[in-house]
Order: C-alpha cells, then structure tokens, then sequence
C-alpha cells in the first residue's frame, strides 16, 4: 500500500508502526453550525482511508476530535471563538449549540455511511490532559507568558514550518499587518488563555480560569490516546500551514517528536469552479442536496470522481451524472444477484487484483471505480461477481448488501386482471383462472399463487 506523505512529499510504502493495528488520528469538524458539503468531503476521504486500511487486513484505533471549545474564527489567534460567537447569535449556551452540532454533524456522517472512528473526543471533556500537556512544554522550556496567554516559543525548534515548508523570516517580511506586539515571534501561537469576566466558557487551572488555545486539543488527544508517536494523521489541506505545523511544534516541545509518521491531507470542493462562502450562497449541506432530491449517497458517488489530493468541482449536472451513476451501479448489481451463469477463478481474481491494486495506489478511487464498471457490465450474469462486487463494497460503502429494487406499481389493467382473477379462484372457475394467468404470462409476468391470492414478478 503507497500513500503520499505531506511530510515528505513523497508517495511512500506504508509500514505501520504495528504490523496488526493502525494507530490513527483525524481532525474532526469545530461544531458551531451544520457541516457544508465541503467539510464532509474530508470524512468521505478519512472514511475510504479506513475501509481500505481494514480491506487490507489491519484493525484500527483511530481517534477523531470534536471541537466544542478554542476555535478561534482565524486558524491564527485572532477574532472572536466560534463556539461563543454561534452562542451569542443563536441566544444559546455554547454546550448546548455544541450538542445540537456535534449531533447533526454524527447524523450527516451516518447519511453517508461513513465508518465512524473508534474513539470520538469531545475538547471539552479533556481539559484535564490539555492542562497537563501544557504544563511539560512549559517545563522543557518552549514557551513564555505575556499578560493573558501563555505562547509556543517558536523560536526554540530545531525547525518550524517542517509541513508546509513555510520559511517564517520570508512570512514576517511580507505581513502586511503588525502581529500580537506581545509575542516574540510572528509564528508564536497561543497554548493558554486566561478567560475574562465574561467569558463563558473557562475552566479552573494551574494559571487561574483559562480555556485552551485550539491547536492543543489535537496534539493532547492524540497523545493521550495514541502514544508520543503513531502512523496517520488525516485533515483538510487547509490544515497544513498553521494547524498541523502547530500540532507539530507542540509534540517536539513536550516529547521532542513528529507524532506522526505519515501525513494525509484532501483537497478543497470548489462550486462551480470558484470558492465556497455564505456570500455567494453556496455551503451547500446535505439536507440542501435531500430537498434537491439527491440522497446522501449520490454525494458519496460524487467524490469517487476524483483522487483525494485533487480539487474536486462541485456543480448540480456533476450530481445529476452521479445519481444516474449509483442507480446504475444498483441495477447492475441486482442483475448479478439473480445470475446464474459461472465465471472462472481467473477472471474473478484478476478483477480483485486491480481493484486492490488502485485503492492501494494512494486511493485511487477513479481506477478503482473502473474496475467496478467493468464488474457491473459483465455479459455474464453471476453469483460470483455478485459477491465480488460486496466485497468491493467494504471499500465503497454503498451498502449494496441492503439494497432491493422497489417495487414498481402495476398497471391499472394489470391490476383488474389479478382481482378478476382471484375471484374466479374463490368462485373455483378453474378454466377462468388459467384465462387470465396465460393473459398475464403473455404480459411478461410470473404468476404465483399464494394463500393471500395472485401475486406477479416481472
């Protein structure tokens, strides 16, 4: 399996760190407002990521944060946190704006079959690791206080900008506004806060009512439950330059290393070719594609257009392609599950070795489709593909498994036709009877007698 590496920008062999289980961490969703398409592209990849992982063979235990405090509007240290500023427009308190989101957010991945992570950690009931974790960067000597925050000494690393590759003496030159004049450095970030009065989400600590700065949270979770060092950690690309170089520099400062050894990052949703944002009324959610008339899953189908690490481009012709596309996909299975016809062990394993061999090829999900079209156009009709295409599907999540084609309703004449003739049944007019079924037969139905009357098959 070969996965590109952000850290080294380089698609490498993967060797998890335990030859069983992957140790992985994903940055999940600040829940202050419903997810937009956007956001939910990230968990679709975080998702494919897993499936393919377990079809390989290894077990998980990844961890997913919920972000209900810290979140401040920039990915920086400025403007108002998102939480209180969602508070304070919806009139709410911030846990109770964080359970109503977080529980959207749970209900939209479930919509899309996403396979939840096995552990979900909520900030806010971590606290108590944060505060630790903080106070060994401040004891191995990275970092300083100011009035109200205590900051990430910068300047004290070997090297910052190891993701990105940002050179920070570049970035200072160029700012085109003056930086906190209380940090020494202008890639410095806030690890604790002390809250005001009137803040309303803040917490007895070691420096008085404090509430952490965002980046912490991630870098405290992961390594509480996964160790100073584990295999993936998943996020947005938007993510590299500020929070994950952050999550970075924290680690060195308390353990002296990188936390993970393989970082993967999904590419923006572009609408229509430009930008997604309140202004040109286009974060679309998923219940904006329900009351278009698009299912979840036509937006699953949607993204396996294209690799994670390409921009995808969301228009409503692309999603009218992608519905007809998963009803395609269903009819094309169902088709198989009454096949009858017998196809050889040769074909069968050739199919599953390009299958594998696209979703190993950092998750080439386009290619992999392909191989999955072919399955589906088979002149052969079989049982075989027929498992073989669900076993795909513990990669693709469709839940072809579950799927059955709805009944059609009949024909107002067809309809007439089966009461007339359960009457003639009832009436023992066997000659009527069989009148009517060959009438039915010559229609293109089976007729089927059972204890409730007639019923047809097309």
């Amino acid at each position: 399996m070969r996965i590109y590496n952000t850290l080294t920008r380089k698609l490498e062999e993967f060797h998890p760190m335990d030859e069983q289980e992957v140790r992985m961490y994903s940055c999940g969703p600040t829940v202050y407002g419903y997810a937009h398409i956007g956001n939910l592209r990230a968990y679709l990849f975080m998702d494919t990521l897993r499936r393919t992982l377990k079809y390989n063979g290894y077990s998980l235990k990844h961890v997913m944060n919920i972000t209900d405090v810290g979140h401040l509007v920039s990915d920086a240290d400025d403007g108002e946190d998102k939480m209180l500023k969602a508070a304070r427009i919806e009139k709410k308190d911030p846990l109770e704006i964080a359970e109503f989101y977080m529980d959207a957010f749970l209900q939209d991945i479930d919509k899309l079959n996403i396979d939840k992570p096995e552990i979900i950690a909520r900030a806010t009931e971590h606290i108590d690791c944060m505060e630790k974790y903080v106070q060994k960067i401040i004891q191995n000597g990275f970092t300083y206080e100011t009035q109200n925050t205590i900051y990430f000494d910068t300047s004290k690393l070997d090297k910052y900008g190891v993701l990105s590759n940002r050179n920070i003496e570049e970035q200072k030159a160029g700012a085109r506004v003056e930086f906190d004049s209380e940090k020494k450095n202008i890639s410095d970030f806030a690890l604790w806060i002390k809250a005001p009065e009137n803040h309303l989400m803040k917490w007895d600590t070691f420096w008085g009512k404090c509430y952490p700065g965002w980046h912490l949270e991630c870098s405290a979770m992961s390594h509480h439950y996964l160790g100073e060092q584990f295999d993936i950690h998943t996020g947005g690309i938007d993510h590299i330059p500020i929070h994950h170089e952050n999550e970075i520099a924290q680690s060195k400062g308390f353990s002296g290393k990188i936390p993970a050894n393989y970082w993967m990052h999904v590419d923006f949703l572009t609408i229509d070719g430009g930008k997604m944002s309140k202004s040109l009324n286009n974060l679309y959610t998923l219940q904006d594609l329900s009351d278009k008339g698009y299912e979840p899953l036509v937006y699953r189908m949607f993204n396996f257009a294209s690799n994670y690490r390409n921009k995808i481009n969301f228009t409503w012709d692309t999603m009218d392609s992608s519905k007809v596309a998963l009803n395609r996909l269903r009819e094309g299975y169902w088709k198989h599950v009454n096949g009858t016809e017998n196809v050889s062990d040769e074909v069968l394993q050739d199919f599953e070795k390009r299958f594998l061999d696209a979703i190993n090829d950092d998750l080439n999900m386009p290619v992999a489709m392909s191989v999955v079209w072919e399955v589906i156009k088979s002149p052969v009709k079989s049982q075989k593909l027929k498992d073989l295409l669900l076993k795909f599907d513990e990669v693709l999540g469709f839940d072809l498994a579950h799927y059955e084609p709805e009944a059609e309703e009949l024909p107002e004449e067809i309809l007439e036709l089966v009461k007339q003739r359960d009457e003639a049944r009832q009436n023992k007019d066997w000659a009527e009877s069989d009148r009517i079924r060959d009438i039915l037969i010559e229609k293109g139905y089976q007729v089927k007698d059972t204890k409730e009357g007639t019923v047809l098959n097309q």
